[in-house]
């Protein structure tokens, strides 16, 4: 019988979430194929079989956490695909013959059916981490009695302390207090659903990042006409030679690279007491997915021309959407841009993507009155435009002239061109 352990991952992943199994017991597998697919913190990856054979037996269900190195199923290389493997066939031919060769006492026998039956209860309904199975048995704590504080019944490691440190007898008040706390928490229906591992993730790094940044924004705004003029004279003849249309995402991303070369702070990070000065151009896009946000990450962009990088982030964008995405298309970026324009917002403020010290916020365009140089107001189409930024390392006046520096690429896009 040999052992299905889930794999090294990257070097920043340790555990993930088993999202969905592939293969039920009784299959067969051959070396190589996908067997589960597994939910980290960053991508979906599927993890594949080691061996040929016979699925014998799944260790563990779909939402359970599981950690490098757990085993999480069993092959049988001798089995046949639709049947029992041979080894747990006689196992259990086994255990049904004891009941009739041991002949002891009713009492006995009804005591052992008692706690068997009580064993397999608790298996069914208890849910817990195998962290917290682990402790439990260290701690000689039966999980039947732990009160999980998780809404949805999981009972974590920090559960099973706190029923050491209290008793067992302590945990029944507890329980008919959550019960009727749950109850009377609201008046209405509600329906609690478990936060996917990546939402979970979203959420510590966004509160890690307000808590360990001194984050700060500051804005402006764009007159996108002569953007907006050079798009439309040629868009047409760039679609007819290089196969991708023009988008808006590359002049952000081209006036980002060159204001990141004017202001080399904002492309930098913190580690420890040092400032990592990047001497590269490696810009997240955030792309927003039925899972969350992520952000792929444009490698070389000051290297790339205009038809490359829109190439990129389409193949990116696309990638993200069908859950191909791979974590080298997310590690290492050293500037993240997001547009909440898409969805109509009009003005947010973006939160650092650590250890990043800058995010680029683009909102929607709208055509507002402007008043021109020579005091007459004209129609134009404005963008507001956001960057938030860590003030431990960019002072105010270089935050300003940052952002500014892009208003005036944009405007002057065909001197955004020349800096391309």
């Amino acid at each position: 019988m040999k052992e299905i352990k889930v794999p090294e991952l990257a070097e920043s992943i340790t555990e993930g979430t088993i999202s969905q199994w592939l293969v039920k017991q009784g299959d067969k597998v051959e070396k190589g194929d996908p067997v589960l697919e597994l939910e980290t913190d960053k991508v979906n990856i599927e993890v594949n079989s080691d061996y040929s054979g016979v699925v014998a037996e799944l260790l563990k269900e779909e939402g359970d956490d599981v950690e490098v190195g757990d085993v999480i199923a069993k092959v049988d290389e001798n089995g046949e695909a639709g049947g029992a493997p041979s080894n747990s066939g006689a196992e259990e031919k086994q255990e049904a013959k004891q009941p009739e060769v041991k002949e002891e006492p009713k009492a006995s026998e009804t005591s052992q059916e008692i706690t068997e039956d009580t064993s397999s209860s608790d298996r069914k309904e208890v849910v817990a981490s195998p962290a917290a199975r682990k402790r439990a048995r260290e701690l000689g704590i039966d999980l039947s009695t732990v009160q999980a504080k998780d809404p949805l019944g999981r009972i974590r490691p920090e559960d099973v302390d706190a029923t050491a440190r209290g008793g067992q007898k302590q945990e029944q008040p507890k329980k008919q207090e959550a019960k009727t706390d749950e109850k009377t928490e609201f008046d209405k229906p509600v329906e609690r659903v478990k936060m996917s591992r990546r939402r979970q993730t979203i959420a510590n790094r966004l509160v890690e990042a307000q808590h360990n940044a001194a984050m700060l924004t500051t804005f402006n705004e764009v007159d996108m006409t002569s953007v907006m003029k050079l798009r439309a004279e040629r868009k047409d003849k760039f679609l007819e030679k290089h196969d991708v249309k023009l988008g808006f995402m590359s002049f952000f991303t081209k006036a980002v690279v060159a204001a990141l070369k004017d202001f080399p702070l904002i492309n930098a990070e913190i580690q420890g007491n040092e400032l990592v000065l990047k001497k590269f151009y490696d810009i997240g896009i955030a792309v927003s997915t039925d899972d969350g946000l992520v952000v792929p990450v444009v490698r070389d962009a000051d290297r790339l021309d205009f038809a490359g990088v829109e190439r990129e982030i389409a193949t990116l964008g696309k990638k993200a959407r069908n859950k191909e995405l791979q974590l080298a298309d997310l590690q290492g970026g050293s500037f993240t841009i997001t547009n909440g324009g898409i969805f109509g917002s009009l003005l947010s403020t973006p939160i650092i993507n650590a250890p990043q010290v800058g995010i680029l916020g683009m909102h929607s365009i709208q055509k507002r009155p402007v008043v021109m140089p020579d005091d007459s107001i004209e129609v134009r189409p404005m963008m507001y435009i956001a960057l938030s930024y860590d003030h431990r390392i960019v002072d105010g006046k270089e935050a300003v002239q940052f952002l500014v520096r892009i208003k005036q690429l944009l405007e002057d896009p065909y001197d955004l061109l020349l800096e391309g």
